[in-house]
This record gives structure tokens, C-alpha cells and sequence, in this order.
């Protein structure tokens, strides 16, 4: 069984001691937890890589699920690991402009996000905030997206995952996914009633 530090020691390998930040790889043990929860909460089958349709082109989600002969399930791993105050407001845009997307052409799709975020590459601002604490605000505000309010540039489930790098691969503290898989499933399965007739 994959654990999230597993996905995290992953990570800080490739980024850190294999000195690869930007490798298309950094994320991918973490895709295959994603599968791997998915599949113990009745949503088998889902993929890593796929293409998903959006309203104004097709992008690649990291994990995604096919129900039917359509995508009904999309979640996207992030990491934000450097130059944190630049990158938090824009990171924030980038994932409704990405929900919006794929939302605006399959409003009943759900979807997802985590984000593993370095506390090591993240100086204090001058209010004394941490920069995660402002991240989660800006995506507290559009998460919990349900019908019947489908709103575009929502997301039904996120979760930000903190770590600390400069002490090597750490969890700030003990964390998981769980509640993250927990509600996934349960809104796939709420959109889906015939799941219930194939698992």
C-alpha cells in the first residue's frame, strides 16, 4: 500500500536529490495513491494522463475516471516548492481557469485538487501570515462545489498537504487523504447512481 509519505519521499527525491524540479515525473507516485484510494472507495479504473475535453481545449489531468464513455472524474496534483509569494495568487487563478475549463463543458463532472506545499521555501510575510494559511483561504472560497449550484471554477474536494524540505522529505505533522477520497466518492457516486450497479 502507497502512503502519503511514500508519495512525499518520492517527491523530495526527484526534486531535491535528483536535483529534477521540474520533472513530469515529481507527482507520479503521488497519481498512483490517488488510483489506489479511488479503487478502495468503488471508483476502479481510474488512469493517470488523460486527456479530459474542456470548453476551450482538452487538457491532461493528472488521474482521471471514465464512467460510461465519459470523463466523470478529474483530480490534479500540484507541488509549490519555490518562490511561494509570487507563485500563491497565480496558482490560485490557474485552478479555477482550469476548473472553469473542463467544468463549462461537462458541468456534472467532479473534481479534485492537492497541493503538496514546501513551509521551508515560504518566508513570513509581514503581517505575520503564512503563505499556506493564505493559499488555503483563497481555495477554501471555492471549494465545496455540489448540485444543484454547479458552479464553474468551483472544486468538490481539495487538500493541501504541507512539508517541510529543508529538514529532507517531511510531513509538517501526521496527515493524510482520506477525508479528500472520502468525499470524491461520495459525490461520484451520488452523480453516478449506476456505479452502484457495476462495482
Amino acid at each position: 500500500m502507497i502512503t502519503l509519505a511514500d508519495a512525499v519521499a518520492d517527491l523530495y527525491r526527484v526534486v531535491v536529490i535528483d536535483g529534477k524540479p521540474r520533472s513530469t515525473l515529481r507527482l507520479d507516485l503521488l497519481a498512483d495513491l490517488c488510483l489506489q484510494e479511488l479503487a478502495l472507495r468503488g471508483i476502479g479504473g481510474a488512469e493517470k494522463e488523460v486527456s479530459v475535453p474542456g470548453v476551450g481545449r482538452d487538457k491532461k489531468w493528472d488521474v482521471a475516471w471514465n464512467h460510461g464513455g465519459k470523463v466523470r472524474l478529474g483530480v490534479s496534483l500540484k507541488s509549490l516548492l519555490k518562490n511561494i509569494p509570487g507563485t500563491v495568487p497565480n496558482r490560485a487563478d490557474d485552478l479555477m481557469g482550469e476548473l472553469a475549463n473542463v467544468q463549462l463543458h461537462s458541468p456534472e463532472i467532479v473534481t479534485g485538487y492537492v497541493m503538496i506545499f514546501d513551509l521551508d521555501a515560504s518566508p513570513a510575510r509581514r503581517d505575520g501570515q503564512r503563505w499556506v494559511d493564505v493559499f488555503r483561504s483563497y481555495i477554501s472560497q471555492i471549494d465545496g462545489r455540489t448540485a444543484p449550484a454547479w458552479a464553474a471554477g468551483m472544486v468538490e474536494a481539495t487538500a493541501i498537504v504541507e512539508v517541510a524540505f529543508a529538514r529532507g522529505p517531511n510531513l509538517v505533522e501526521p496527515q493524510n487523504l482520506d477525508r479528500f477520497f472520502d468525499r470524491l466518492a461520495e459525490v461520484v457516486k451520488e452523480r453516478n447512481p449506476s456505479l452502484e450497479d457495476t462495482t
